[in-house]
């Protein structure tokens, strides 16, 4: 006959309820996970989707690393940088634009009022590379705006801004800050912040705005 101490048993038995209710909540929580997940194409991480689900009032305060336990169990992960090649070129010439917001200062006080922008390289096979320009709200540090290409020409963030734009329906009188590369101090980048609406905000020559956030 097996023998239990009494006092664990009961206690099992009481938290029993305690128990499925967790797993049920997990499950409802990994679905949304799951829908963020593909939504975002695998981009977003255990961070960015838990400031998902605490936008959505269905959901209360879900810490990031619950997030991070779901998402593993259910085997998923997130994008994750490699390490960086070089993807800031200062071009001589090119006009480039006052910090608006101040170094190490990414905040902001409500949604769609500062942006910042960053180009990280992904390795592939084959010895080519594909680059990924990044739009992200610095209040809910929310990807809003993104484009995937295999080059780094002016094209690849005015079609990430462009992104932003259509997610949030206009970008008008937001600061979008970025380092000094090529790309952001073109003219051709400056006359589409123009078009939006958008003020260009530029921090240190290498310095990733991505990196605080």
């Amino acid at each position: 006959m097996l023998k239990l101490n009494r006092s664990s048993f009961y206690k099992w038995v009481n938290n029993r309820e305690k128990r499925r209710l967790k797993m049920c909540s997990d499950a409802l929580i990994g679905a949304k996970i799951k829908t963020i997940f593909d939504d975002e194409h695998g981009l977003y991480g255990a961070k960015r989707i838990a400031a998902s689900l605490n936008d959505d009032t269905d959901f209360g305060p879900i810490n990031h690393k619950k997030v991070a336990r779901i998402m593993k169990s259910m085997g998923l992960k997130g994008f994750s940088k490699r390490r960086r090649c070089i993807t800031t070129r200062r071009t001589p010439g090119h006009r480039v634009m006052p910090d608006l917001i101040g170094r190490f200062k990414f905040t902001a006080d409500r949604p769609n009022q500062v942006y910042v922008g960053d180009i990280t390289y992904l390795p592939c096979k084959g010895g080519k590379n594909m680059y990924l320009a990044t739009v992200i709200d610095a209040y809910s540090r929310k990807l809003v705006g993104h484009a995937l290409a295999d080059h780094m020409r002016v094209s690849l963030v005015i079609e990430a801004l462009s992104h932003a734009r259509k997610v949030r329906g206009s970008l008008k009188g937001a600061i979008f800050h970025s380092d000094h590369g090529s790309v952001y101090t073109s003219q051709a980048f400056r006359e589409h912040c123009a078009v939006l609406g958008v003020r260009q905000s530029m921090g240190a020559v290498g310095t990733s705005a991505d990196n605080a956030l």
